[in-house]
């Protein structure tokens, strides 16, 4: 595994869909409430996994223009836990 790393994201869709990164970084969500609202917001037609991030110094998190943070780093793997894995795409997203 990689860890996170909007570098690598290729030929991958982003969560919302996009061809390329939205920002120079990785997207980080405070609250399991913010993350379910992303996993809703998944339009690639694919499952998503959710992470935990640990050892993440919030003061270099940077909001994006839509008011998002994000951390304009990468961040390993052995920083990361598997929280959910392989979500289908919810029905009713909105």
């Amino acid at each position: 595994m990689n860890g996170l790393n909007w570098r690598l994201m290729g030929a991958s869709r982003g969560i919302a869909g996009s061809i390329s990164p939205e920002q120079e970084g990785c997207f980080l969500c405070r609250s399991e409430s913010e993350a379910d609202w992303f996993v809703r917001m998944n339009n690639t037609g694919g499952t998503v996994d959710v992470w935990a991030v640990e050892d993440i110094d919030e003061l270099m998190l940077v909001e994006s223009p839509e008011g998002y943070l994000y951390l304009p780093a990468t961040i390993p793997p052995s920083q990361l836990t598997l929280i959910r894995a392989d979500i289908p795409p919810q029905e009713d997203r909105w």
